[in-house]
């Protein structure tokens, strides 16, 4: 009886594991924090025009940018004040210490990936590009990074595709001027 003991136990064990891994994924922000976005993100969607659209965008980037864990905005905050001359890649390591620290955290992955761009590193950038919009698919700044990756690539029909994505998010992206196809 035994020798069925162990693999009865395994498979029990792997039978309730994915259903804990679904639980015990969650989103990097409050339930306060993912309300505000669901509001700021729909306003955004609608707004009547770029004015608008840009002060809707502001809040969101302020919520993305100092988020109710203090620990997390204070780092974000103290990697960005430090980029001084030496530029975003210069802080990369700082930047790969707090997505270590908090993989969850989008913006880290969004401030990586312009730190990777910026350092013409462009299939790194695309890369942590992706990993942002995985915990934040409604993330503009990657959405139009995203853009500019593949527009200075020479990519151009990847960049207005990626474009035409974006827009459905924040119509009023300033990239969206790169694409004369797509003028308002």
């Amino acid at each position: 009886m035994r020798p069925f003991v162990r693999p009865l136990l395994a498979a029990m064990l792997l039978a309730v594991t994915p259903a804990q891994m679904v639980l015990a994924q969650s989103s990097f922000w409050s339930a306060d924090e993912e309300a505000s976005f669901d509001i700021l993100f729909e306003n955004l969607k609608i707004a009547p025009d770029e004015a608008t659209a840009r002060a809707i965008a502001e809040e969101i980037w302020a919520l993305w940018t100092d988020p109710d864990d203090k620990v997390v905005a204070a780092r974000f905050a103290a990697i960005v004040s430090q980029f001084g001359l030496g530029g975003p890649g210069a802080q990369i390591p700082l930047i790969d210490a707090l997505i270590a620290d908090y993989p969850d955290y989008p913006e880290g992955w969004n401030l990586r990936a312009t730190a990777k761009f910026f350092n013409s590193d462009y299939e790194g950038s695309l890369a942590d590009i992706s990993e942002t919009l995985a915990r934040e698919p409604r993330h503009f700044g990657a959405l139009a990074g995203r853009v500019l990756v593949y527009h200075t690539m020479g990519r151009r029909d990847e960049a207005l595709i990626a474009i035409k994505a974006a827009i459905e998010v924040h119509p009023f992206l300033s990239e969206r001027g790169l694409f004369p196809e797509l003028a308002r």
